[in-house]
């Protein structure tokens, strides 16, 4: 294009990063605006898996009959904080609505489109970044049990479950000996996946991205916004302060807080902080070949970062913005203490929301009544696995490219 447009992206997570660099490389002006703590997303604390498997949708049948027994009541990790019932109630009919079989197998459809090749993407945005060669592994991940019985369950879930292009295999003795020494007994079963994979670090992969950005004359600003704006067919986005952005076209990326930024546009959205839960710590033994381990049971993974060993776990539905539960955080490390994972005693806590919406799909599009303002958020736990896919079909957009026909299933419009 002879006269590049000048974009503003709200949102320097993961995926407003993502967009932000795509578009620049499409030849635009960008303007990226973030308030700039780092810690205050999912983009910082999350477990750096490249969930290429993910394909099945949370609302179903099979995930509302086992949801009593996976409340944090009972040892679970799924929570509901009480003085937030006016966001997730709402919210919660339409999860209801979503879980019926024929909306779920919608769901299952749409899902295995964006998952068709995460791996790819980054791969491609990585290279465009110009990145460090370890900053996007291939290298797949483990899914173990502890008891025979939760193995041969979890075994035969896995068996009828959508993966998409991730495959796997059950894992041999040889496989599962690897974790001797590292656990204080070795898991009972395992399936390993190919197909997956493992960023470095997620806030290290975010900073590439970023310093890409900014490294190709794109411009930072940090500071809350207020309000995006349609004018005159352009697009001013108000900060805190009262000051003004002006762009010409603008995309909402701002994970958890973007309910309230379409809100100022007239647009309603069923969008929740669900958060989540990790501890990391420097010393550690997790051995460098042993992949990414999520223990199933224990609705618990644990990954091995180049800042030391990060453990996840818990979706807690309520404010983005509340007060951490430490009740949490000594449950993840209740179950590091009896697997016999070595961990510090006082490692780095942290808690963020992941922004989702009740169909667990995200919103990617532009608005039908402001042409101007598109948007990129609700990638519930697939943020970091999405990123990349979702800032190439941005760039499509952008460009005045067609867009495939399965992504207006995605439209913000759909939520009425």
């Amino acid at each position: 294009m002879t006269t590049p447009r000048r974009w503003a992206v709200v949102g320097g997570g993961l995926v407003g990063a993502a967009i932000a660099l795509r578009l620049q490389a499409a030849g635009f002006e960008v303007v990226l605006i973030d308030r700039g703590d780092a810690r205050r997303g999912a983009s910082f604390g999350n477990i750096g898996h490249i969930a290429a498997e993910q394909c099945e949708p949370m609302p179903s049948p099979a995930t509302l009959k086992g949801a009593v027994g996976r409340l944090f009541g009972l040892g679970g990790p799924l929570d509901f904080r009480a003085r937030d019932v006016a966001l997730w109630g709402p919210w919660a009919l339409r999860f209801l609505a979503a879980s019926r079989p024929a909306a779920a197998a919608h769901g299952a459809e749409v899902l295995g489109r964006l998952l068709d090749d995460p791996l790819g993407a980054w791969t491609r945005l990585a290279a465009l970044a110009q990145a460090p060669d370890d900053l996007i592994r291939s290298t797949g991940h483990a899914v173990v049990w502890s008891t025979p019985e939760a193995a041969r369950k979890g075994l035969a879930a896995w068996r009828g479950a959508r993966t998409g292009s991730a495959t796997f295999r059950p894992m041999e003795a040889d496989d599962l000996a690897a974790y001797d020494g590292v656990l204080a007994r070795r898991p009972a079963g395992g399936i390993r996946f190919t197909g997956t994979g493992q960023v470095s670090e997620p806030q290290r992969v975010r900073d590439a991205l970023l310093e890409a950005v900014v490294r190709r004359g794109g411009s930072m600003v940090h500071a809350d916004v207020a309000a995006v704006r349609p004018v005159a067919g352009a697009v001013e986005v108000v900060l805190a302060d009262g000051s003004v952005v002006d762009a010409d076209r603008a995309v909402v990326a701002a994970g958890a807080w973007s309910a309230r930024l379409m809100a100022s546009l007239g647009v309603r959205v069923p969008l929740i902080g669900e958060r989540g839960y990790s501890v990391q710590s420097a010393e550690h033994a997790w051995p460098e070949d042993l992949p990414l381990t999520v223990f199933e049971d224990r609705a618990l993974a644990v990954a091995r970062f180049k800042g030391g060993l990060r453990a996840s776990s818990h979706v807690e539905f309520g404010d983005p913005s509340a007060a951490p539960d430490p009740r949490k955080w000594r449950h993840i490390e209740t179950h590091l203490q009896t697997l016999g994972v070595a961990f510090s005693e006082a490692p780095d806590r942290w808690c963020g929301p992941r922004p989702t919406l009740a169909d667990y799909l995200p919103a990617i599009g532009r608005l039908q009544a402001h042409p101007a303002i598109h948007y990129a958020f609700g990638h519930q736990h697939l943020g970091l696995t999405l990123a990349a896919s979702t800032a190439e079909l941005m760039e499509q957009m952008a460009l005045g490219r067609p867009a495939p026909a399965w992504l207006d299933a995605l439209r913000i419009e759909r939520f009425r």
